[in-house]
């Protein structure tokens, strides 16, 4: 229906799409055709290959599904957004585009037979398609990345720790209460903020705490394991975390990987105690000097100051040092009682990086952006830890480390494969725009050609992607 009132002409809005008759009954279209780039790097990678050889012994007897095929389409369809075992469905019933996919129970058995000793293998399989991914990177591209902070490139590698909450709605073994008065776990994480992947995470009780120095140390050791030896003992290495990394015991173990040849330095929050707060008060207003943004640029009504020689570390490594940061919060903040009596909001971290190696201003901005670690995690979430399956600790550690794989997926399609805004972008976009394409499988010329929409936007990324999968070098076999 159709009126005009006032010179104005208005179309029902329902009448504005084309009439649609819906039935269940075609053949030849499949959806997540993208999702075949991160099946296919599993294979360029070793991924598939490293994880047959970490579970061989687990093969299903009578299903002629191989376990490490199994497991590596666990991570697939995590890194599609999958939250389910049952999630498996999507790729199973689409054989035509990744082959024949375990059934749901089969992929059961198998996480229920991965025992801590399997479970280490699989890691140690991880990081063999890890240094795998990192050769392709610098044979096809520039390498892996710098993280960057403060308007420059950091050297070496960065490493984030940080932990977080996950709720369970049902009772699973030792899922508990957390300081947050919830219930659930408390994962403790590690990333690489150059890329993005996930190097190493421990499922935890909800209970534990948040600065236990032994988790960390459990946490940073295998996160240095899966970097490649080239890169871990030629590179220096930034470890960074909040507070809760700030134990002396976790910094000294840091400082004792000097001896096994790994080049470490550390940057973690430090709480802002009564001491801390009066050494702030006594400092003169000319050792403040204007904060950095992430872009180099100064940072509107924020200011930094060093704190060192004025608050005691003993107990702390050689070279410690201490620096805070005041901003004048924005309208609506919420102020704890400190700031309140200064106005301002103050943040405190410590470090051993070395006088010379970067003015107070970047090492406060280079602390600042261990903020993105809450955007990995976040994302993290919606790629297989944000939920776990079962009822049993062991499984969903497994759990864990598939969702781990799957967001390393995603990391290495971006740094081999992407380029542009979709090789930074969100696991949420590239779902969105890539993984998610819906094509149509034709056949001809004894070929099996997956054609994907010649009106779909991001058609030429898509392809690219492909063309630039097919040219990956291979690790010899």
């Amino acid at each position: 229906m159709s009126s005009q009132r006032e010179g104005t002409f208005c179309v029902n809005p329902t009448r504005s799409r084309p009439k649609l008759v819906v039935s269940a009954d075609g053949h030849g279209a499949v959806s997540h055709a993208g999702t075949r780039l991160l099946a296919d790097l599993s294979d360029a990678t070793g991924l598939t290959s490293t994880f047959t050889d970490a579970l061989r012994q687990l093969r299903p007897r009578g299903t002629g599904h191989d376990p490490g095929r199994i497991a590596v389409d666990l991570a697939v369809m995590l890194a599609d957004g999958g939250e389910a075992i049952a999630d498996l469905a999507l790729l199973r019933d689409q054989a035509e585009v990744f082959g024949p996919v375990a059934s749901t129970a089969t992929a059961w058995r198998l996480l229920a037979g991965i025992d801590p000793s399997a479970l280490a293998r699989l890691r140690s399989a991880r990081a063999t398609a890890r240094e795998t991914a990192w050769l392709q990177a610098a044979e096809t591209s520039a390498g892996i990345r710098a993280a960057r902070a403060g308007g420059r490139d950091l050297p070496g590698l960065v490493l984030d720790l940080d932990a977080t909450l996950v709720t369970c709605h049902s009772e699973k073994e030792q899922a508990a209460a957390t300081y947050k008065r919830g219930f659930g776990y408390h994962p403790l994480l590690c990333f690489l903020d150059n890329t993005g992947e996930a190097l190493a995470g421990v499922l935890r009780p909800g209970n534990a705490g948040a600065n236990t120095a032994a988790d960390h140390i459990t946490v940073l050791d295998q996160a240095l394991a899966q970097i490649p030896d080239t890169h871990r003992h030629g590179a220096p290495v930034l470890i960074r975390a909040d507070s809760a990394g700030g134990a002396k015991a976790f910094l000294h173990h840091i400082r004792t990987l000097h001896s096994r040849g790994i080049i470490t330095c550390f940057s973690v929050g430090y709480a802002v105690t009564e001491p801390v707060r009066r050494a702030i008060r006594a400092l003169p207003e000319q050792v403040w000097h204007p904060a950095l943004e992430q872009d180099g640029t100064l940072r509107e009504s924020a200011e930094v100051a060093e704190l060192t020689g004025m608050i005691d570390l003993a107990g702390y490594p050689d070279g410690t040092r201490v620096i805070v940061r005041r901003e004048r919060p924005h309208p609506g903040a919420q102020l704890s009682l400190f700031d309140l009596d200064e106005g301002m909001r103050h943040q405190v971290f410590l470090t051993d990086t070395p006088y010379g190696q970067g003015s107070v201003q970047h090492l406060e901005a280079r602390h600042r952006a261990h903020a993105r670690v809450e955007d990995r995690i976040r994302s993290g979430k919606t790629t297989g830890f944000g939920r776990f399956p079962s009822r049993h600790f062991q499984i969903n550690a497994v759990w864990l480390e598939l969702a781990l794989t799957g967001a390393d997926l995603l990391a290495w399609t971006q740094t081999l494969l992407l380029e542009g805004d979709l090789a930074t972008a969100e696991p949420k976009k590239l779902r969105y725009r890539l993984l998610h394409t819906a094509a149509r499988i034709t056949r001809g010329g004894r070929r099996l050609r997956l054609r994907i929409s010649a009106t779909w936007p991001w058609r030429n990324e898509l392809t690219s992607a492909f063309t630039r999968l097919a040219a990956l070098p291979r690790p010899a076999t």
